[in-house]
């Protein structure tokens, strides 16, 4: 699936955010995610995030570097299809895996129905989490999405393993 445009937005009514994902083929993926859902899975997205700054390579010249990216221009989806509904996918799961060629897979689930499958480039990632930060800013969730790499809370002993819902 090639990423044509990529959305996250508060929907104040619903009190979550709407992850909205348009392709190159035409076709609109919308999730929801909610605060304690985002809550948990910044930690896993920081670290990604250390790991991709730490393996990109560093750029000697300003002019070579690439432009940040615009959060400008309006979402489009005039003719869009939806192959898993209009309705956003409730994320109750999701699986991060770094891929050997530097790049993110993300595959958001919910519960057991439907999921959905978000490959991101190191640069994609960055964006994506920008993204996160300025929605759950602006929804006042008062969430530390801080940048720094944070490690989970190691179990003390006889606690159960803990995963991402």
């Amino acid at each position: 699936m090639q990423v044509r445009q990529l959305q996250i937005a508060h929907d104040a009514l619903q009190d979550r955010l709407v992850l909205r994902v348009a392709t190159q083929a035409d076709e609109e993926f919308r999730v929801w995610l909610t605060r304690r859902f985002l809550r948990e899975l910044w930690p896993h997205l920081a670290r990604s995030l250390a790991q991709a700054s730490s393996s990109m390579p560093l750029v000697a010249d300003a002019e070579a570097m690439p432009a940040p990216p615009s959060f400008e221009q309006a979402f489009q989806d005039d003719k869009a299809t939806y192959p898993l509904g209009s309705t956003p996918l409730l994320t109750s799961e999701i699986k991060v895996d770094t891929l050997s060629d530097g790049g993110y897979h993300l595959t958001f689930r919910e519960g057991r129905e439907r999921s959905f499958e978000l490959g991101l480039t190191p640069d994609l990632l960055q964006a994506f989490c920008a993204m996160l930060r300025a929605a759950a800013e602006q929804a006042q969730w008062s969430l530390a999405l801080d940048y720094a790499a944070q490690e989970p809370s190691a179990p003390s002993p006889g606690t159960p393993h803990s995963r991402l819902h």
